[in-house]
């Protein structure tokens, strides 16, 4: 028994060191895997931005770096009236303000760098709070990633959702 428990207790340190190893490593990668940050963009061309974003419209994530600290990560978009959105859900939960700090990071510096196939565009992402464009994009994230909810634009208001236009610098 004592070796069984020896033999556990071993696997869970290994496990425990090897995603943080991986976890660390991410910083210096070439951008987001998936779910993870990954460090600034090495690659990409840079591209003066479209002024015209539909071309996105069923695109299901993008990845953007924002500049301080220097970290990417890959975000779901919405694409409504030739402008870009972008959003970060849960931010009033407690998961959320562990999960989600890009968006405190835009407090200080709102410069971000998109890359979409291999094309950079330096960008800001601006905070939008109220407006008439906020239950279009919400509605454009319903039918894109389908939670099934009505938008309200109570969420944006309150603050649980951030809602970004992407903007020129």
């Amino acid at each position: 028994m004592k070796k069984l428990l020896k033999w556990t207790g071993i696997s869970i340190a290994v496990l425990i060191i090897s995603i943080a190893a991986l976890l660390g490593s991410m910083r210096f990668h070439d951008g987001p895997l998936e779910i993870l940050s990954g460090g600034p963009f090495k690659t990409g061309t840079l591209r003066t931005a479209p002024d015209d974003w539909s071309f996105l419209k069923d695109r299901s994530t993008i990845e953007f770096q924002t500049m301080k600290p220097a970290q990417s990560r890959t975000v779901w978009l919405a694409s409504f009236d030739q402008r870009l959105f972008v959003v970060s859900g849960y931010m009033t939960t407690n998961y959320g303000a562990i999960w989600k700090q890009w968006p405190y990071y835009l407090e200080t510096d709102d410069s971000v760098v998109l890359r979409i196939d291999g094309n950079l565009y330096e960008q800001r992402l601006q905070r939008i709070m109220s407006g008439p464009e906020v239950i279009p994009v919400l509605n454009e994230f319903s039918r894109k990633y389908g939670d099934g909810e009505a938008a309200s634009a109570d969420s944006v208001a309150t603050g649980y959702t951030w809602m970004f236009e992407v903007v020129d610098r």
